[in-house]
């Protein structure tokens, strides 16, 4: 394959369901895959093959993106957000009701979010909605809500970005969207959960929905550090670096032998835990869940680990 000189300095990586992104050092985003439905930004719906950079309208650099199943979202260095892609009239894009102009409700150019009124530093995509997060800590989001994705105790969805009521005086740190559910990490290291519960990506100990904003008490006694959801999973990892996952346990992408199918509370991966005298112990760093698989990143200490 022809070498893509653009991408040697990659700092970022977000995968949709059908197509991929990534964040040069430059703050240049490029993607490639399917285009269907402007997924692409490249204001064109074919195929790309290889990555191809994507001209938006912004002044300046990018510094965070991320994607979902047909939509995506990045930031620049001034906090302005522009998305593209799908919107069926749900308004995860936050460009309005009624949906992108093109077909099947698609948007082929990136477009700035004029409806959000504060800078943004990360964003974050779920299957229908979408949320972002400020430097102070406040989180907003928008879009599909009849699972009650946004966290507002009702079923309305809105295509207006709005801060979530019961997290006014919480200090948000990190955010993750799944396919119908989020995720919150506060700033005391607790992971806070919302939305679809069918399969108990919730970590509450069922399969209820969730209204509002509701601390996972299961990971009560960790100082969880980081966060992140599959499709109908999720996971965390703590300042110890213990990994938990819970949710959709059907192909085994929980990591951990001998699970339901459902499993609606938080359990420790311990496999990746266990000393081993040769390799010393491991310290998970990173994990990704896609749609029926998990990887982590796991640094380990000992003499003879490399």
């Amino acid at each position: 394959m022809e070498r893509n000189d653009n991408l040697d300095a990659v700092r970022m990586l977000a995968l949709g369901g059908v197509h991929s992104t990534a964040l040069s050092r430059k703050g240049e985003i490029f993607t490639w895959g399917y285009g269907g439905f402007g997924a692409l930004g490249h204001s064109v719906y074919h195929r790309e093959l290889l990555p191809r950079l994507v001209n938006g309208p912004w002044e300046g650099t990018i510094s965070h993106l991320a994607t979902a199943g047909a939509h995506t979202a990045a930031i620049t260095d001034t906090g302005e957000l522009y998305t593209w892609g799908r919107d069926e009239g749900e308004g995860r894009l936050g460009l309005g009701s009624g949906g992108g102009p093109g077909e099947g409700g698609s948007l082929g150019t990136p477009s700035i979010v004029n409806a959000l009124p504060v800078p943004v530093a990360a964003v974050s995509c779920g299957g229908f909605f979408t949320m972002a997060l400020t430097s102070e800590g406040r989180l907003w989001n928008w879009g599909a809500n009849s699972n009650f994705e946004l966290g507002r105790g009702n079923r309305v969805s809105d295509w207006r970005p709005q801060p979530i009521p019961s997290l006014k005086d919480v200090r948000i740190v990190q955010i993750a969207s799944g396919g119908y559910h989020s995720l919150a990490l506060t700033d005391k290291g607790e992971v806070l959960s919302w939305g679809h519960g069918g399969h108990g990506q919730l970590g509450h100990g069922s399969i209820q929905n969730q209204k509002v904003p509701f601390v996972v008490e299961a990971l009560a006694g960790e100082r969880v550090v980081y966060i992140t959801c599959g499709g109908s999973s999720s996971a965390a990892i703590t300042d110890k670096g213990k990994l938990y996952m819970w949710g959709y346990a059907k192909d085994c992408q929980l990591g951990a032998p001998g699970l339901p199918e459902i499993q609606s509370t938080p359990i420790e991966v311990k496999f990746l835990m266990d000393d081993d005298e040769e390799l010393g112990s491991h310290h998970v760093v990173s994990v990704a869940i896609g749609a029926s698989h998990a990887m982590s990143l796991v640094l380990r200490q000992g003499a003879n680990a490399s």
